[in-house]
């Protein structure tokens, strides 16, 4: 895996004083994919400039500790922006938002477990019945969340993400086909929606469930149905259309969609995304042919500046007088898939310098620059991390990042002294020692970023 950028930019950020919240420690862990090639071009700021923009505009809190996301309507919340909260929240540590959206998504839950799609502001349900990629992007948030707080506060974060992920398996796969459903109450064969298909939460579920057989069938037919897709309307590289039938047919029940449905528009817009995770985490070989078909659409286009939002299947573009990051910012994604660093980088540039103020374009071009910066790492690996290599360093510090107890090996014994700092710079510990391994008890502190120094050398250390 190519490094991203130096460690020197590691980010460690203090996010505080909203304007709609006082909330605790948010950080970033940018952590590298198993595989593939990430920005090197990713600024310090860049992760905190975009949290706390898309935080301070579209986060709102009701009552009881709830919070919403504001939607095209502002005074309207959609499941979907629900979920993409959670997946911002847990990935930036912001633990206060991340358990308000879900406290909110378990209120306005139907008898099938899953969110209602579309609420009036804190009050009321106006559109029935669940919508797939919401639970889907809840569901891994949710681990995500149980791997970085645990279960021992008020929610147990495994037992509602085991929970959730048999709601979908119940209610949002079509029984006997392992096909996807648009939602618990609609679709299957006759419809569904190929930017749903997140095929690497789908292997997620499968191990964090023990039921690795049914979730790598939905995944493999997922592919099925995006080839089928393709295939059928001789389309251009990666545009798979809206909406679809199982057989790649276009649906006869969507007359309301755009083009009903047979356009690579605003839902189609983010499957290169959804593929990017599968090949990033798992390195899938199904996923590289299409973010390989993703990169050369790109290029035929001209490059990332050249991407306008929407395409019939053919490749003629739909609307050429602006740029949306919608788009710009899924095939950025896709771009790690590439083997070329500056193809990369320019995605990462595209995407931006491409701001918009609208919900949607708002939401994925945060969730766009997490993916690319490693903030959207599988929540089952539990990688390494350190501030720089310790093979010369005459002590090792492990593990990293650390639950409980942090030990510090040296290869000499001598009399050292070890302080432990916030990121505030508050000493949190001191200890001098002269022995040749030291325990240190850090049970007791938050979540989050903390600097150990050692003979003043400073090293990062993460707690979970």
């Amino acid at each position: 895996m190519n490094k991203r950028y130096p460690t020197a930019v590691c980010l460690f950020l203090l996010l505080m004083n909203f304007s709609n919240a006082q909330i605790s420690e948010v950080n970033f862990l940018n952590r590298d994919y198993d595989y593939g090639i990430q920005p090197s071009n990713i600024q310090a700021n860049d992760l905190y400039d975009v949290y706390v923009a898309w935080r301070n505009a579209f986060a709102t809190p009701c009552t009881n500790g709830r919070y919403r996301i504001k939607f095209d309507t502002p005074t309207e919340t959609v499941s979907e922006g629900v979920a993409y909260g959670m997946l911002l929240s847990a990935y930036a540590n912001d633990k206060e938002l991340f358990d308000g959206l879900w406290l909110y998504y378990q209120d306005f839950s139907n008898t099938n477990g899953v969110m209602n799609w579309k609420i009036n502001a804190c009050s009321n349900v106006i559109g029935e019945n669940g919508a797939t990629d919401a639970e889907l992007d809840a569901a891994i948030a949710l681990i995500v969340a149980e791997k970085r707080w645990g279960n021992t506060g008020a929610i147990n974060y495994q037992n509602d993400a085991k929970t959730l992920i048999a709601a979908i398996k119940n209610h949002e796969v079509e029984a006997n086909t392992n096909i996807l459903k648009p939602g618990d109450a609609w679709g299957g064969s006759v419809n569904t929606n190929p930017s749903y298909f997140t095929t690497g939460y789908f292997r997620v579920f499968g191990d964090y469930t023990n039921d690795i057989t049914f979730w790598n069938a939905v995944a493999d037919k997922s592919y099925d149905i995006i080839n089928a897709n393709l295939s059928k309307h001789s389309a251009a590289y990666n545009l798979v259309s809206d909406w679809c039938e199982a057989d790649g047919d276009y649906s006869a029940i969507v007359s309301w969609a755009y083009d009903e449905g047979k356009s690579y528009y605003y839902d189609a817009a983010r499957t290169p995304w959804r593929i990017a995770i599968d090949y990033v985490w798992y390195g899938n070989s199904k996923a590289l042919d299409y973010s390989v078909l993703c990169n050369d659409f790109v290029t035929n286009k001209g490059g990332f500046d050249q991407i306008y939002p929407g395409y019939n299947q053919a490749g003629v573009a739909i609307n050429t007088t602006y740029k949306d990051p919608t788009f710009t910012g899924a095939y950025a994604t896709a771009a790690m898939s590439s083997n070329t660093q500056s193809f990369v980088d320019n995605g990462y540039t595209e995407l931006k310098n491409q701001s918009t103020s609208a919900y949607f374009g708002a939401t994925l071009r945060a969730l766009y620059m997490f993916a690319l910066s490693g903030n959207t790492y599988n929540p089952l690996n539990e990688p390494v991390l350190s501030v720089i290599e310790l093979d010369d360093m005459p002590f090792e510090i492990y593990p990293n990042p650390v639950s409980d107890h942090l030990f510090i090996s040296f290869r000499v014994p001598e009399q050292r002294i070890i302080n432990l700092f916030s990121v505030k710079g508050n000493k949190l510990l001191s200890k001098i020692v002269n022995t040749s391994e030291i325990e240190l008890d850090i049970s007791h502190l938050s979540s989050g970023i903390y600097f150990l120094n050692i003979n003043k050398e400073s090293f990062k250390i993460v707690k979970l």
